[in-house]
């Protein structure tokens, strides 16, 4: 494909998508000069021009109003909790999970860069489905799931769209929730604790100048691991190990020193990388690189440390146990919930109160205090 080509092809999908957009919701944009408009909904807080774009693509400038993206989803499915990865809400559940287009990063190491990276990578194809947060919702229901997670891309850049479709879940009793890079804005936050429980941060590494090279400061990233457990959010932070990137022994550990600071209570999953996308050549994670990672994580004493996607080759490191006693109170291999004992939010050996939203009838009010304390 010439370059030509590759920008036709660019330009054809950015008028698709500009078709699925609505004006921003007024919380998250700020007026500027000339018409131009400040857009909160990330840490970039873009100035966008009068015909301009932010640096997502994906929210635009339309003579003074900012658009963003609405009324539309380029993957949904039904998952596994597990899978986003939450281990500490209703475990063994079904989530709805559904994402848009667009990043505000533009990381090399991507898993879902088919529909994050629209419209800055040419080989990605992932396309719009219109649809309606009703209906979405309604399906929701009829497949009895426990909670609606929006995914796949950065979906800070799309909340107006997820404060919609959460809006109408929450009518319905689910729990709601974020996979995000955690780039975000105490605007943004605040606009979504309202219709979201659950926010999982991916915090992929401890140094300013490497996230730098991604796209993003870890300050921010950092300030929006305290705000949202100071908000109220049932919050996991993941990282994924990547051999040579990230898992130097020092930088994880102050990673780990940060996650117990806010609260022991904080589970953080170090997650095992496969080589894809830019970084095909790249050296996968093993087993021992996961149990090193997850042995720091408990020095630094957090209670809550998770070894994935090695699915059953990490022994009993998938397993929540009881701070109080230790005891395995939920059992798993890779996403299926092999047995869980928790009762009445408790360790049924000890009592010891273990932190999470163990079903959607809980309120989490003890756990969430025990984030905050």
């Amino acid at each position: 494909m010439t370059s030509g080509e590759k920008e036709k092809k660019r330009s054809r999908l950015a008028e698709l998508l500009d078709r699925c957009s609505a004006p921003a919701d007024p919380a998250l944009t700020l007026p500027g000069p000339d018409g131009a408009v400040r857009c909160v909904s990330c840490a970039n807080r873009c100035l966008i021009r009068p015909g301009k774009r932010g640096i997502c693509r994906v929210r635009f400038n339309d003579e003074g109003v900012l658009r963003v993206p609405w009324g539309y989803v380029a993957g949904l499915q039904i998952d596994p909790i597990e899978k986003k990865p939450f281990y500490h809400a209703v475990p063994g559940g079904k989530a709805l999970s559904f994402g848009m287009l667009g990043c505000n990063l533009h990381c090399a190491f991507c898993q879902n860069w088919f529909s994050s990276q629209t419209l800055r990578d040419e080989a990605s194809s992932a396309l719009p489905t219109e649809c309606d947060a009703a209906t979405m919702v309604r399906e929701a229901v009829r497949h009895n799931v426990d909670a609606v997670i929006s995914t796949y891309n950065e979906p800070l850049i799309t909340a107006d769209w997820a404060h919609a479709v959460f809006s109408e879940a929450k009518k319905q009793g689910l729990l709601c929730g974020f996979v995000s890079n955690g780039f975000a804005t105490p605007e943004v936050l605040a606009y979504l604790r309202p219709v979201t429980d659950l926010f999982k941060v991916d915090l992929k590494c401890f140094d300013d100048k490497t996230y730098r090279t991604l796209g993003c400061r870890l300050a921010a990233v950092l300030e929006s691991i305290q705000q949202l457990v100071d908000l109220g959010y049932w919050v996991e932070v993941v990282t994924l190990l990547i051999p040579g990137f990230n898992d130097d022994e020092a930088e994880l550990r102050a990673l780990a020193r940060f996650l117990a600071g806010v609260s022991p209570h904080l589970p953080w999953h170090v997650t095992a990388f496969h080589p894809q996308y830019k970084m095909n050549n790249q050296c996968s994670t093993t087993p021992e690189d996961l149990r090193r990672a997850w042995q720091i994580g408990r020095d630094a004493g957090l209670h809550h440390v998770y070894a994935g996607n090695l699915p059953g080759r990490v022994g009993t490191l998938e397993d929540t146990t009881c701070p109080g006693c230790g005891n395995v109170v939920v059992e798993r291999t890779g996403f299926t919930v092999r047995r869980n004992r928790i009762h009445n939010g408790a360790c049924p050996d000890c009592g010891t109160v273990v932190a999470g939203y163990w079903t959607r009838q809980e309120t989490a009010v003890r756990s969430l205090e025990m984030l905050r304390s």
